[in-house]
């Protein structure tokens, strides 16, 4: 089965996390976590902030690795890590996305994650917001 190498920005502000939905292809209207594919020579945290210029017309610093997902889609694995994200410059523009959306958390499980996107939910839940409260 083919492995798809992607990273993705759990952006946090305020004690909501940023989320967005999915315009085109096959998972279209899912809601993911903002990211995309390393592609080759670039290291996760070169191609997270490549992706949200591309994405979302913003400049991030990246912060820790919140966690590594793997999971297997019907027609390929993917392998996603996953870091914390902070806006340093820009507006969150979408110029790819249908939507966006900042969730509470006692929103998280209010859209229609993606499925490895959804595997975070749990975990954001309890350790993202710990320090928030």
């Amino acid at each position: 089965m083919k492995t798809i190498n992607v990273v993705a920005a759990v952006i946090i502000d305020g004690g909501r996390i940023f989320a967005t939905q999915r315009g085109y292809g096959k998972y279209k209207d899912f809601w993911e976590f903002p990211g995309g594919k390393i592609e080759e020579g670039e290291t996760p945290e070169e191609a997270l902030r490549r992706e949200i210029r591309e994405e979302l017309d913003t400049e991030i610093e990246v912060g820790g690795l919140i966690a590594n997902v793997d999971y297997d889609y019907p027609d390929f694995h993917l392998s996603m890590k996953c870091y914390r994200a902070d806006v340093i410059e820009g507006e969150l523009l979408l110029k790819e996305h249908e939507a966006a959306r900042w969730l509470g958390k006692d929103e998280l499980k209010s859209v229609n994650w993606l499925p490895a996107d959804f595997s975070l939910i749990d975990e954001l839940g309890k350790s993202t917001f710990a320090s928030e409260d």
